[in-house]
């Protein structure tokens, strides 16, 4: 049980109490006494609010599905929409527009790049992804099977030669990619220095030669006569040729050159959401404390590395010279977005009559309450060279919710004294009537938005749970080449160029969810980019550095100057719903399905539960490793829930499935000293019960959301295994 402390009408848990007290009030200019008795108008003001968007849902959701009901075997499309409309679901088309938003980053508002998303409860994933705003492509490349491990190219536990060629010839094809040389190839180079301010590259012959583009060449580390490293910016990204002849790989290089870095994840999402098990006021004091000590730039983390212990901190800037002579820097970090949580939970960090409180004005309010020490340059390092806070809200339904978020970002701009949309708001497409009325949503916004996206998991829970009751969903795999989902992702991109984000805002698209295969990754994720997105998300730094070259590769302002003149109205294909008029499948295909979907969600449930775990790779049905968060479990509970729904399988069926693919999930996680088995006792494993629970207790679900089943079964695990974080 939470002990509380008694402020005004709140009742706030003395974790989070003395944290605020002792840690993110002081240095931010403010009274605490002020603090809390503002921060309780706030909370007794938009809490009703906050109330009546979630009843709208419900409501809004009864009425769709009573439609479904009455329109059984004669749908008809007119018609449905003309409802659609009636309800106020389908919202009137908003007049043009432009956004206004100031003081965005040129991270944000300039370069295109990839985009990480992590969790902010694990301080050594925070500081990782911080610092993957530069990679090793060397690293990334010897590491993965981006390079083939044919011909006596094979990973191992010593360094491999062959393998170690084939990463410098695509190291240098990618230089003769980006920066050519004049009528030569940087193969041919042995030497790398500046003469009069330019790069000269003397080659095998002994003749000398630049580069095609000369502005390319940016600046270097070390002296001009004998750099480091060499800096160069290809569509406005940055990288380096790494030169160090003492070096293992330096020394049996020509030109001496070591290593390629890459500037590469531009931006992060610290996550307080999907990907964080924060359940108590325990939970998010963790949460709150780790997002401070990025805003100030002291957090650390200290782990165990074989035998060593390690500790982990923040880059620093990197300073380079230019070629004229001027010494510059350039960010060591990613730009830090932070996302909260949506409008739906309540927390019991802070009581009001005992009943807990909104969720995400809480995050709301204390994570840019935390924000403004790097805004006050009160630590090491600041986020943001412009002087905004960036906070990323998912999962809003239409315009009304967002109009909310807006309203409750004034608020805290007003406790805090920061001028008005100091905060920066980015607006999570992922629900079907926001993809259905982008445009509104962002007129909500337009003076304080930085970023929009796309994400297939979370938009495909509410695909299927809105159109629950229209029939039997097609099959998950089959999802990716639906009609709704084409013009989702296009419409997206569309919206965003016509309300002016192009040099103002990201454009963002969904994440590689399969961190092992980045071959793969390499050959698909270029596709983002070609689709006019200015970041997508990435799994992992060493995926951050991948991704980099697709931005090398493709100019995504370009792309977007073209797609300015192709825009479509693509309502009619995003209201498509993706049912099956027949379904004959075979029993096969059927059990197939179900033990993939029972697979993902048992695998990522039982470490949610039991051990904290917000963000788990997870084997799915064909052993590949996938990402999995909240939205890859909300698309695979309410797949099988609506299979169930319609009798594609029965519910003896599923539990037969989820019992048998627990004994599986078991085996995956058999060296694990602190996993707790689910096969030894079905109805006594906690985290099998939620497994089951997010299935045969999907379909009452709000929007097919997992969060509350989630939440309240980690806390009866807290309680029963006396879990202490």
């Amino acid at each position: 049980m939470e002990n509380y402390v008694q402020k005004g009408d709140l009742q706030v848990a003395q974790e989070l109490y003395e944290f605020i007290q002792s840690e993110a009030l002081p240095g931010t200019g403010l009274n605490p006494d002020t603090f809390w008795s503002e921060f309780e108008g706030l909370i007794l003001d938009l809490t009703p609010k906050n109330r009546e968007l979630l009843a709208r849902r419900d409501e809004i959701q009864d009425q769709i599905n009573g439609w479904h009901l009455d329109h059984k075997d004669r749908f008809d499309f007119e018609a449905y929409k003309a409802f659609l409309q009636e309800i106020g679901y389908l919202e009137p088309e908003a007049e043009e527009f432009e956004i206004t938003t100031q003081g965005v980053d040129d991270e944000i508002a300039i370069q295109a790049g990839p985009q990480l998303v992590v969790p902010v409860n694990n301080a050594r994933y925070a500081i990782n992804a911080a610092n993957a705003r530069w990679g090793s492509l060397y690293d990334a490349l010897y590491g993965t099977d981006a390079i083939s491990e044919e011909n006596g190219a094979e990973r191992g536990a010593s360094y491999n030669q062959i393998r170690g060629e084939k990463v410098i010839a695509f190291g240098r094809e990618f230089l003769n990619q980006t920066i050519p040389l004049k009528d030569a190839s940087h193969e041919d180079a042995v030497q790398y220095r500046v003469v009069d301010g330019e790069l000269s590259v003397t080659l095998h012959t002994g003749n000398t030669t630049g580069l095609i583009d000369s502005s390319k060449f940016a600046g270097v580390q070390g002296t001009l006569e004998n750099p480091s490293s060499l800096l160069f910016k290809n569509n406005d990204l940055h990288f380096e040729i790494q030169i160090d002849r003492n070096h293992p790989i330096g020394k049996t290089d020509d030109a001496g050159v070591k290593d390629i870095l890459m500037e590469a994840a531009i931006t992060t999402i610290m996550d307080c959401e999907d990907s964080v098990t924060a359940v108590d006021a325990e939970d998010k004091v963790i949460v709150y404390r780790n997002w401070l000590g990025l805003m100030k730039g002291d957090l650390s983390a200290t782990f165990q590395k074989g035998s060593k212990s390690m500790t982990r901190t923040l880059n620093a800037d990197r300073q380079y010279t230019t070629p004229a002579g001027e010494e510059f820097s350039l960010s060591g970090r990613s730009l830090m977005f932070v996302r909260n949580v949506g409008h739906l939970m309540t927390n019991n960090a802070i009581l009001v009559n005992g009943e807990e409180i909104q969720e995400g004005i809480l995050d709301g309010v204390i994570t840019s309450l935390l924000a403004k020490h790097s805004l006050l340059g009160n630590g090491t390092y600041q986020n943001s060279s412009k002087g905004s806070v960036y906070i990323v809200k998912p999962k809003m339904h239409g315009s009304e919710e967002v109009r909310f978020a807006n309203e409750l970002l004034d608020r805290v701009e007003n406790m805090l004294g920061l001028e008005r949309n100091t905060i920066k708001i980015g607006v999570m497409d992922e629900e079907r009537r926001t993809s259905l009325n982008l445009k509104a949503c962002i007129r909500e916004v337009k003076d304080r938005i930085a970023f929009i996206n796309t994400g297939f998991l979370d938009r495909t829970g509410d695909e299927i749970h809105t159109s629950m009751e229209a029939g039997p969903m097609i099959r998950k795999s089959d999802m990716k080449s639906s009609a709704w989902l084409q013009g989702y992702e296009k419409s997206n991109v569309y919206t965003g160029l016509e309300t002016g984000f192009q040099g103002k805002a990201q454009i963002g698209k969904g994440m590689w969810a399969m961190p092992d295969l980045m071959a793969n990754m390499l050959k698909q994720k270029i596709g983002h980019p070609k689709a006019g997105a200015n970041t997508a998300w990435v799994p992992s730094p060493t995926a951050a550095t991948l991704h980099a070259l697709h931005y090398h590769q493709v100019d995504v302002s370009k792309v977007q100057d073209e797609l300015k003149k192709v825009s479509e109205n693509l309502r009619d294909d995003i209201l498509e719903i993706p049912v099956v008029n027949h379904a004959d499948w075979s029993a096969e295909d059927i059990q197939q399905e179900l033990d993939n979907n029972a697979q993902g969600i048992l695998g990522y449930v039982v470490r949610w539960v039991e051990q904290g775990v917000g963000c788990s790779k997870v084997p799915d049905y064909y052993n590949v490793g996938l990402m999995e968060d909240r939205a890859t479990l909300r698309i695979s509970s309410q797949h099988m829930a609506n299979w169930l729904h319609h009798g594609i399988c029965t519910k003896e069926q599923v539990r037969a499935t989820l019992e048998r693919m627990a004994k599986v999930v078991d085996e995956q996680n058999a060296g694990d000293p602190s996993y707790l088995r689910m096969s030894d006792n079905y109805d006594h494993s906690v985290a099998f019960q939620a497994a089951c629970d997010l299935v045969f207790k999907g379909f009452e679900q709000p929007n097919g959301y997992t969060e509350p089943i989630l939440h309240s079964r980690r806390i009866e695990a807290k309680a029963k295994y006396a879990i202490k974080q």
